[in-house]
């Protein structure tokens, strides 16, 4: 593996965890007021599409940080659309309660 290589592993890792801190915030507080609905539904379009290119590639590096990050875009975004359906006004529920 030459340096290439550990600079795109690198890169892979840091821009797939960059979403772990969103993803947690967004799951735990369901607060999504920050958050841009039309960002985040053409990032995750775009990781979709980084995906199906690594697997046309059979680019594992490409692949597994792309399934990754696709995985958390979702949650974010999924997280965003149900929390945005709710009743304008209604404040999200507490950290650790039952979700409807």
């Amino acid at each position: 593996m030459g340096f290439q290589d550990y600079i795109g592993y690198a890169a892979a890792t840091l821009t797939t965890l960059s979403f772990v801190p969103q993803a947690i915030l967004a799951l735990r507080t369901r607060n999504v007021s920050g958050i841009s609905l039309g960002m985040y539904s053409c990032f995750t379009g775009g990781v979709a599409l980084w995906l199906i290119y690594g697997i046309g590639l059979g680019e594992w590096p490409i692949i597994v940080a792309n399934a990754i990050t696709l995985s958390l875009a979702s949650t974010i975004l999924f997280t965003t659309i149900r929390c945005r359906r709710r009743t304008p006004g209604t404040p999200p529920p507490p950290p650790g309660a039952a979700h409807e």
